[in-house]
């Protein structure tokens, strides 16, 4: 119903900016850490909603609430492999800027540099909450930083829907992702060193409502 109103609005005003967009997405995360050396590995659920707020045709603000389950084997104390595996599930909460390549928009005729497709970049700060030895304590007991980066492509098939695909990689201020001993910083001695953070990351697409249309510069404007 969502998608039929706001493509019936978009109809009466063509080519109008928009200020505001809200969005949902899903797909596959993964996780780089002691029991996951590479990215793509055990690639599990993600998913997330955001609210994005567009300073000008190339610059955003994006927020954004997501989760995803990361998963990996068993090691003991000593690095022995186990054949039994871990699971832990995070709750990510982003703010990050953007920047398209392009004039980003819908179609007009006035300004032929605005396209209504874009591949973006985007950098930021965020926070994940997750379950640090859930084994023993109660999940969702711990918080820590990260950076979280990327780049995407924005595609606007209508005046106020449109398609989102990115790539985001986090970079934990934390090693303690996985909830097991042998796996996690126990004794604090990482500090901060860059080489023992854990990363989590996730490849994901989604829809978009844009809202808020913004002012004309003038009547016959259409800008």
């Amino acid at each position: 119903m969502a998608l039929f109103l706001c493509m019936g609005l978009g109809a009466f005003a063509q080519g109008e900016p928009y200020l505001c967009e809200i969005g949902l997405q899903g797909g596959a995360g993964y996780y780089v850490g002691d029991a996951t050396p590479h990215i793509f590995m055990n690639p599990r659920e993600a998913y997330g909603v955001h609210f994005r707020y567009k300073f000008t045709k190339r610059w955003a603000l994006q927020a954004k609430v997501s989760g995803q389950r990361i998963t990996g084997h068993d090691y003991t104390i000593r690095g022995e492999r186990l054949d039994t595996k871990w699971q832990n599930q995070l709750i990510n909460v982003d703010l990050m800027a953007e920047f398209n390549f392009f004039r980003f928009g819908s179609a007009n005729r006035y300004d032929k540099r605005i396209k209504p497709y874009t591949p973006y970049i985007f950098l930021g700060v965020g926070a994940g909450i997750y379950g640090a030895n859930g084994e023993n304590k109660p999940i969702f007991n711990h918080v820590a930083a990260y950076i979280p980066l990327g780049i995407g492509f924005k595609w606007k098939f209508h005046d106020c829907v449109g398609l989102n695909i990115a790539w985001q990689h986090n970079i934990y201020m934390a090693d303690n992702l996985e909830s097991r001993d042998a796996l996690d910083n126990k004794y604090q001695m990482n500090g901060w060193n860059w080489m023992n953070c854990d990363l989590t990351g996730m490849f994901t697409a989604g829809i978009v409502f844009e809202f808020a249309r913004a002012k004309k510069p003038c009547r016959i404007c259409n800008f």
